[in-house]
């Protein structure tokens, strides 16, 4: 393998967006595009002063980017979603420090599909195994207990394991189409009793004289995406200091006007005329065959109208428009009772102390098994008729690393 060279960018800006892109496939999350993670930075949604430190591991040959880790220091562990606050707990129990901790996901965004980037013709085996070394190095260096990477790409999860990394199971919903035609077929999944209740929830919001209309790309107005920033801040407003609003208006902003970021958005109004006039409506992103959910607010208390505009509107759509996955966003018991399945999420692991790895690493298995256990009891409850088989990934059972 020709020299190497390591650089750690403290700004996606640092690097050519045709670099930085050309190491995606066609169809990688739109969520990991140096467009969608520039304009985070850019609009000041993730910055240091709210606790995101862009720290970028670059592997250049030249001037030829090989690959790239994209991470961030964070000082805190609000928007993650793999909630490791027993880690900081123990950390504090052991004298030790735990924040800033080094954190590589998509910011605010818990979606599958993290991985290091890596150039086609590359050795992946080779260069994740070089990258964690220089991880581990630059986090000895500066004081660092830990490295997190979340939500991380099943197919890339091997390799970093054999690298070292510790593997530990959450999980989260999803509704997948095993080959519904129609809304009316997904409705047929489910025993008699879910099916009223669904039927029942779409006729409250039909009774108080609204429509759901999805608007998708270019077709969706700069100045609907504006509203959809105002819906956002208001729900988060409603929870106060836990509302969790982590995008700024300026987001929302490039967004509207990126043709790029345009491209990926679905929007769901919720209307009584003119979808342009919303008084309620949620924001998908879509790539690919897959659509997560992201957003959602309301200016009128309707009964079941979270579910119509989050739920059964975007399955409609994904139905119509040959999406097989749909990931509704994080959190949400409800959601299981509406077809979305429990499917386990992993995260890995790496610490610098070595006490405090011993006590996580003689953890984990037993966690992870309890785990496994609680995604088959969830999915074993779940409203569908007898002969439906719901698609569902097998659950990732984990031995600590060696």
């Amino acid at each position: 393998m020709a020299e190497l060279q390591a650089r750690w960018h403290q700004s996606t800006a640092e690097v050519p967006a045709a670099a930085w892109d050309g190491l995606l496939q066609p169809d990688h999350l739109p969520f990991y595009r140096w467009r969608w993670l520039r304009e985070l930075e850019a609009s000041g949604s993730i910055v240091p002063r709210q606790g995101w430190k862009p720290c970028h591991l670059g592997l250049w040959r030249g001037d030829e980017l090989v690959a790239l880790a994209p991470l961030y220091l964070k000082g805190h562990s609000y928007g993650e979603f793999v909630f490791d606050q027993s880690f900081a707990q123990l950390a504090g129990q052991l004298g030790l420090r735990y924040y800033p901790k080094l954190v590589g996901m998509s910011p605010v965004s818990p979606v599958q599909g993290y991985r290091f980037l890596i150039a086609a013709g590359e050795d992946g085996v080779e260069l994740t195994a070089l990258m964690l070394e220089l991880i581990d190095g630059f986090c000895q260096r500066n004081g660092i207990l830990s490295c997190n990477f979340l939500y991380v790409d099943p197919t890339w999860r091997a390799l970093a394991e054999a690298a070292g990394c510790a593997t530990w199971i959450n999980q989260q919903s999803q509704w997948s189409n095993p080959g519904h035609a129609d809304f009316s077929d997904y409705l047929a999944s489910f025993n008699a009793n879910q099916r009223r209740n669904i039927k029942r929830e779409r006729k409250a919001v039909a009774a108080a004289g609204l429509s759901v209309t999805p608007l998708e790309g270019e077709g969706i107005a700069p100045e609907l995406v504006g509203r959809m920033h105002d819906f956002y801040a208001q729900h988060c407003a409603r929870w106060g200091p836990w509302g969790s609003k982590y995008l700024s208006e300026a987001f929302f902003e490039a967004l509207a006007h990126d043709r790029e970021l345009r491209s990926h958005l679905v929007l769901f109004s919720a209307h009584h005329g003119d979808p342009a006039d919303p008084v309620a409506m949620s924001l998908c992103v879509r790539g690919g065959d897959h659509l997560w959910g992201r957003y959602w607010g309301s200016e009128v208390e309707i009964d079941c109208l979270h579910f119509e505009v989050c739920y059964y509107a975007p399955i409609e759509w994904a139905i119509a428009n040959g999406i097989r996955h749909f990931d509704p966003g994080a959190g949400g018991s409800h959601k299981r009772r509406r077809g979305f399945v429990a499917q386990p999420r992993s995260s890995l692991h790496r610490w610098s102390d070595p006490r405090f790895a011993a006590i996580l690493r003689d953890w984990l298995p037993g966690a992870n098994a309890a785990m496994a256990r609680e995604i088959e009891a969830i999915n074993a409850e779940l409203p569908f008729t007898a002969a439906y088989d719901p698609p569902h990934a097998p659950v990732l059972r984990s031995e600590p690393a060696t």
